[in-house]
């Protein structure tokens, strides 16, 4: 018998929770065919790929990205499959593209995703021509993808197209009748395969466009009764609600721990934002892994917190800067849409004096440390500067640091680039996150802040987490449950085909070269979109994976990059329907 591909003589991972063995894998027709022991007989196959000292594993599951506009216009999402990400979920955060109209999804998108909008609307204007779930979901059987695509209905698209943007972007309470047309669009779209809903209560992002400019998602103006009557479908049907508490004051995570309880009666499965080591919050990650033991110990739950596991690094330029929506001056930088206008206002004294004044209030911290001595200049005209932090160059100065970062902002606006560690820089803390049964780790955001983070190779990063710590000899998680944690388990908890690689199933399979699991995967690069001609940060380490396949596909080698086929004809990713989400 002849195969399309033969990976041979690799330490292979079924996706399960189980340690690696030696084995000899045959794929034939998209699906694994043969497991051996013995070598394979190569003649006829046109691909046979040596994976002698590397890891064969299932392909990995990106749970949170924001790939909903590019995936629109350049399908091959080539930056995850080059990291061995074969399946994507989008329509995270309240925010999809399934029901509204073009303007209405471009303006929810584009500015809480840092997206230009100047791309995405025409993007959106020329290809979306659906107005429902249906419509949706046939043209993701008819896009030539990349990776699998699996979709929430974001409940902010949901509100738009049931209120339209202005009403559902003020204290407006739906009447009765949009209430129960929601629940109506809710239920085709789980008909239609969407794993479950997404929504926002955190009120920091904001809108784009001409008609609710600045605005929090409309998401955020719903309340509790609203959200229970969709959720009581979710429940019943089985599928999933990805959420988020409010991001400063965090007390209404314990109406979603209540939203998931499942004492007498059938528990939510909740999927929330997100566990993190914030240097500005030291002690979240305890409450992170308390709740999560509460929620699903305590309260019968299936409740987990999202996490990055890898460091909360980003990449910033002048003042475009989304961390100061935290705080009202920085607020005001943020509702100003003029770049001129904006420079122009951190010259006032007045501005300034009130800018210093809230970046030291510590009731208001969210994701961000404020810390401006931890704030490191990595690119500038003046390369004298480059290496050194705020405060350094105010004390050079005699300036206060935010004043130095106000000055060389307005001297070089976007050519001053630096960057800043938000968190998840405590080895100790990071490996009890992600040894936690109740963390997951299928967060990066990708997609979306294309000038500030770079996590598209998440999953390598953390697989570098746990053979870092076996090489010093502590280890805290082996390689086969943390392969478990990027693929099967992931899959599993969302409900979709995916994430293992026993006989029968679909072969979206990684070749992992442990080797390449350096220092190199934290370094930041900048590299083009393709077809939308924008230039985005990466991180990348070509030598930590060989091949990445697809449905039995090459859809990446290294050194060889991608076939001309990925993103441009089908037979690589598909549409991956709810399989756990019920009839009605």
């Amino acid at each position: 018998m002849s195969y399309d591909v033969i990976i041979k003589n690799g330490l292979y991972f079924d996706g399960s929770d189980q340690p690696g063995k030696i084995r000899h894998v045959g794929i034939k027709d998209g699906r694994i065919d043969v497991l051996s022991l013995s070598p394979l007989d190569e003649n006829g196959c046109p691909d046979v790929l040596d994976a002698t000292g590397k890891w064969v594993t299932p392909g990995f599951l990106e749970i949170h990205s924001h790939y909903d506009a590019e995936v629109i216009a350049a399908p091959a999402l080539k930056e995850s499959v080059r990291h061995g990400v074969t399946s994507v979920t989008i329509g995270s955060c309240s925010i999809s593209m399934v029901l509204a109209d073009a303007e209405d999804c471009s303006d929810l998108f584009t500015r809480v995703e840092a997206v230009p909008r100047e791309y995405v609307l025409p993007i959106l204007q020329e290809k979306k021509t659906w107005r429902d779930a249906a419509g949706y979901r046939a043209f993701y059987d008819k896009q030539p993808l990349g990776p699998n695509v699996s979709s929430f209905l974001g409940h902010s698209e949901l509100r738009v197209a049931v209120m339209g943007l202005e009403r559902a972007t003020s204290q407006v309470t739906p009447t009765e009748a949009e209430l129960q047309r929601m629940e109506q669009l809710l239920e085709e779209a789980l008909d239609a395969g969407c794993i479950g809903l997404s929504v926002m209560t955190t009120r920091l992002d904001k809108m784009d466009g001409d008609r609710a400019w600045s605005s929090p998602l409309p998401s955020t103006f719903a309340s509790w009764k609203e959200f229970s009557r969709l959720f009581a479908i979710l429940r019943r049907r089985g599928a999933v609600m990805q959420g988020a508490p409010n991001a400063v004051t965090k007390v209404n995570v314990f109406a979603f721990l209540y939203q998931a309880h499942g004492w007498f009666r059938k528990p939510l499965k909740c999927s929330m934002l997100t566990a993190l080591d914030l240097k500005s919050q030291p002690l979240l990650h305890r409450f992170t892994r308390f709740s999560g033991w509460l929620a699903n110990r305590v309260l019968r739950g299936n409740f987990r917190w999202q996490t990055l596991p890898a460091p909360f690094t980003l990449r910033l330029e002048g003042l475009n800067v989304n961390a100061f929506e935290e705080f009202g001056a920085g607020e005001i930088l943020r509702n100003i849409n003029d770049p001129d206008e904006l420079y122009a206002k951190v010259l006032e004294p007045e501005f300034r004096a009130l800018f210093k004044k809230q970046v030291k209030a510590v009731l208001t911290k969210g994701l961000w440390h404020r810390d401006f001595s931890d704030c490191w200049v990595t690119e500038c005209p003046d390369a004298s500067l480059v290496g050194k932090n705020f405060k350094q160059l105010g004390e050079k100065r005699g300036l206060d640091p935010v004043d130095a970062y106000f000055e060389l902002a307005c001297q070089y606006r976007e050519a001053l680039k630096w960057t800043t560690c938000y968190g998840n820089q405590r080895l100790p803390v990071m490996h009890k996150l992600l040894s936690s049964p109740w963390t997951q780790p299928g967060f990066a955001d990708s997609g979306a802040h294309l000038r500030s983070i770079a996590q598209y190779n998440f999953p390598l990063r953390f697989l570098k987490y746990v053979r870092d710590a076996e090489l010093a000899g502590t280890p805290f998680m082996n390689t086969g449950r943390a392969i478990h944690r990027l693929s099967g388990e992931l899959a599993d908890f969302i409900g979709v085909d995916a994430g293992t690689i026993r006989v029968g199933d679909r072969a979206d399979v990684v070749i992992v070269n442990p080797t390449g699991l350096t220092d190199a995967l934290d370094y930041i690069h900048e590299a083009p979109m393709e077809v939308l001609g924008l230039e985005r940060v990466v991180k990348r380490n070509d030598e930590a994976v060989d091949a990445t396949l697809i449905n039995g596909r090459i859809a990446y080698r290294r050194g060889l990059e991608y076939p001309a086929e990925l993103g441009q004809q089908q037979g690589f990713g598909r549409f991956l329907p709810g399989r756990d989400v019920l009839p009605r």
